[in-house]
């Protein structure tokens, strides 16, 4: 189940939900990002303001889909929950919720990071930073992508 929203989200709720649809599970793993108050190593350009969030409706669900899709042909899941936010986002919001349940911890550990790691180098969303002393847009970063190859080695 995946959804984009402008709204927060409840992790309480999320876990309860999930936990009731995963039936028999031996574990539920969640991630949740956070908007940082200082991104990366650029700490003059002060503390983070807000960060926007933008996206192609349709396109970008469509990518979430395929990704939680790979995780489930992958890893035997009981229950997967994607929720990615966008819109105008401030300083410890929270921003993603990974969560995923299998009977075993090994495979709901590793499809949540494999989850997040997709999300952040392939889902189609672009962020742009305000502080009080510049906005810029973010741009990937070589260890995103970097996490994202160790996936493809067989």
């Amino acid at each position: 189940m995946i959804s984009i929203q402008n709204e927060d989200f409840s992790l309480n709720d999320e876990y309860s939900a999930i936990r009731s649809r995963a039936g028999d599970a031996g574990a539920i793993v969640t991630f949740t990002g956070l908007v940082r108050e200082i991104y990366g190593d650029n700490s003059a350009a002060g503390a983070v303001q807000s960060l926007t969030l933008e996206h192609y409706p349709g396109m970008t669900e469509k990518c979430l889909q395929d990704i939680q899709k790979k995780a489930e042909d992958r890893w035997p899941l009981l229950a997967t929950r994607i929720i990615h936010r966008v819109g105008e986002l401030h300083s410890h919001d929270q921003i993603v919720l990974v969560a995923t349940a299998s009977a075993h911890r090994h495979a709901a550990f590793e499809s949540a990071e494999f989850i997040m790691d997709y999300l952040k180098s392939e889902a189609p969303f672009w962020k742009k930073q305000k502080s009080a002393n510049e906005t810029s847009w973010i741009e990937s970063r070589a260890s995103d992508k970097t996490a994202l190859d160790r996936w493809q080695k067989p």
